[in-house]
């Protein structure tokens, strides 16, 4: 499979990215066992497939090994030059606390090691209270490691806008910031697009497909019950779904979703990433990757030959404006996580 230009974009001067990134949340425990051998080999068909970024966490159970064991399996059979087509963006996400150089570089070397990397390409840094004002300091010693080396890019992940603000006013080059954007889900074009357009920050988005519900399977079904909902995203998105709206709203959205997939040729999760990767300030969308268990590469790629007109802009639209607001519900990005 070869996917074509558009699928890829320079995030940095020295990153050339897929604009789909496979998520690894997956492999963390919580949507099911994963045989590290059969996801290993999921990874080279993902490569081969022309879907080169990862996007990962030090709490992703074994993900960073995973990317470890593939670059030097990636090596062996391929050679060095193979690992520069590989771009793994990962999170540290600490507990709040003082923070030290000593404390954040351990952390830091922890990655690298697991990794098998000598600089990480990008740390995507999440904090869970904003109370503590800890974070200023653990990103300026991320950025001293910056200096040094052992870190290409600084990013952060589900930060809201002041936050943002503060981290940038304080002097620290932010290269994204990773959120939670779906057709559900618009809250970051309340205050966060326009803040990351005037600053050169882009944005990862996860959560575009709704951990699965915005496709054919529910197309016309009945209400899941929480029993139904057997992996950690489904149970996840089902509540964003009830916030922003009821049931039969949803199926309103599928309904117009699916006409606009039958009009390309595409399926719902296709029409869902396109119209959130057509936002402004989006350089790519996170797609959850069950390695060894499941993989939708025919399917993702076809997301790269989708354009959306106008029309199937306003149909959708004439729905969203059904919903409830969520920023007014919930807050600005990551809010939800600091309730």
């Amino acid at each position: 499979m070869n996917l074509p230009a558009s699928s890829r974009l320079q995030f940095t001067p020295d990153l050339n990215i897929c604009r789909i990134l496979n998520g690894m949340w997956q492999v963390s425990g919580a949507h099911g066992r994963i045989d590290p051998q059969r996801a290993i080999q999921s990874m080279f068909d993902y490569m081969d497939a022309g879907f080169t970024t990862w996007d990962l966490a030090d709490h992703y159970g074994p993900a960073e090994e995973f990317i470890g064991e593939f670059r030097r399996q990636l090596a062996a059979s391929r050679g060095q030059e193979a690992l520069s087509h590989l771009q793994a963006f990962t999170k540290w996400v600490p507990r709040p606390t003082r923070m030290t150089k000593e404390l954040v570089e351990k952390n830091i070397d922890i990655s690298l090691k697991r990794m098998g990397v000598e600089s990480l390409d990008l740390m995507q840094f999440h904090w869970w209270e904003y109370r503590d004002p800890n974070y200023l300091d653990a990103l300026k010693y991320m950025a001293e490691l910056q200096q040094e080396g052992k870190i290409k890019h600084l990013a952060l992940t589900n930060f809201d806008t002041e936050h943002l603000q503060i981290i940038t006013e304080a002097g620290i080059k932010i290269t994204s910031n990773q959120v939670q954007y779906s057709p559900i889900d618009r809250r970051p074009e309340v205050k966060m697009v326009q803040f990351c357009l005037d600053h050169d920050i882009k944005l990862l988005s996860y959560g575009t497909v709704c951990g699965g519900l915005l496709s054919e399977k529910y197309l016309e079904q009945p209400e899941p019950r929480g029993s139904e909902l057997l992996t950690a995203s489904l149970r996840k998105y089902k509540n964003m779904v009830d916030a922003w709206g009821s049931w039969s709203l949803f199926q309103e959205l599928l309904t117009v979703l699916h006409q606009v997939a039958v009009k390309h040729s595409v399926s719902i999760p296709n029409v869902a990433v396109r119209y959130i990767l057509d936002r402004p300030a989006v350089a790519g969308v996170i797609v959850g990757a069950r390695l060894g268990v499941s993989e939708h590469l025919q399917d993702n790629a076809r997301v790269f030959d989708l354009s959306l007109d106008t029309e199937d802009y306003d149909r959708i639209e004439k729905v969203l404006v059904k919903s409830r607001n969520l920023y007014q519900l919930i807050g600005d990005c990551g809010d939800e996580y600091r309730r």
